[in-house]
């Protein structure tokens, strides 16, 4: 695959890093989603249980990553502050079958009404950061996850911990042009070739909040925006993004090499989208395209296996 460095799709630092925790743009993602997931379990206020008090420790039964820690510690924090939790495997970390995740100390009540949201939680995005793992052992730093989401912006922060690519964060986080986009500009226009050279042309650069993709579905519509974009904005600094929609291995190779022998190939990043699969990853090392993407990281993940259990 290409060699390459900071690669645009990489925006997992706008939501975590290990330095600074979680950015405020994820806190409230946490907040409105646990709020959600409470309500529907019939808890819509905060709990002060004073009864009983216990120890209840989660633990993995399965080998794999943890991710949602802190999306609890939010939980526990404004919905249960009589619970304190001790973790023993923090967001990013490997826990094999039988490990101690965290330990709870609290009033019983709160914990058992608790129970079943932490752990769909934590298993839900454990099983996404888990699964990213598989895939990004195989590709580094080029595995990428798309706005088909579950849980929005936190599947795209489990997706980071698993060390993918978030891709962009929503839809104004960068301006993505796909076939729909292109259907429904000038009129006068009947071939997409023609609308993305117009689009290129006309746009400002300055005015992008992060970078540019075009969806493209044919090898004339890849070599048009990036000959357009060289000679349009080529003197800007900034790359265009061109995602090859159903292309394949071979014929994304086929892209590459004649854009290499046009001199184009500095000008874009290329990623690559559909029918990408875990099985087939490895036949994509010799094509050279710098970011595959896919939802199949994150989309109908099994979640990572875990359990409570109550007592010393």
């Amino acid at each position: 695959m290409a060699e390459t460095g900071t690669l645009p799709h990489d925006r997992g630092h706008l939501l975590w890093t290990a330095d600074e925790g979680v950015s405020r743009l994820l806190l409230s993602s946490m907040d409105r989603w646990v709020t959600t997931i409470l309500a529907d379990d019939c808890i819509d206020s905060p709990l002060f249980g004073m009864g009983e008090k216990t120890t209840a420790t989660i633990i993995a039964k399965d080998d794999g990553l943890v991710a949602g820690t802190a999306m609890v510690d939010h939980l526990i924090q404004i919905w249960a502050p009589s619970i304190s939790i001790n973790w023993h495997a923090s967001d990013g970390k490997k826990v094999s079958i039988g490990d101690d995740i965290a330990t709870l100390n609290g009033d019983q009540e709160s914990i058992l009404k608790m129970e079943r949201s932490i752990l769909n939680i934590l298993g839900q995005l454990s099983g996404i950061a888990t699964e990213t793992k598989k895939w990004s052992a195989i590709a580094v730093k080029q595995i990428a996850c798309t706005r088909k989401t579950t849980w929005g912006l936190l599947d795209k922060w489990a997706v980071h911990l698993g060390g993918g690519l978030t891709h962009r964060l929503n839809r104004e986080d960068a301006l993505m042009i796909k076939e729909n986009d292109l259907a429904s500009m000038d009129g006068t226009l009947t071939d997409n070739s023609e609308r993305i050279a117009k689009f290129i042309q006309e746009m400002d650069v300055e005015q992008l909040n992060s970078f540019l993709e075009i969806e493209v579905r044919t090898e004339k519509e890849a070599i048009t925006a990036a000959a357009i974009w060289q000679n349009t904005h080529g003197e800007s600094g900034h790359k265009v993004v061109i995602m090859l929609d159903n292309f394949g291995p071979e014929k994304s190779k086929q892209v590459v090499n004649q854009l290499e022998d046009m001199g184009l190939r500095d000008a874009v990043y290329l990623e690559a989208s559909g029918n990408i699969t875990h099985e087939k990853l490895e036949q994509w090392f010799e094509c050279g395209i710098d970011v595959l993407s896919t939802s199949a990281i994150n989309r109908g993940v099994k979640p990572l296996d875990m359990s409570m259990i109550f007592g010393d």
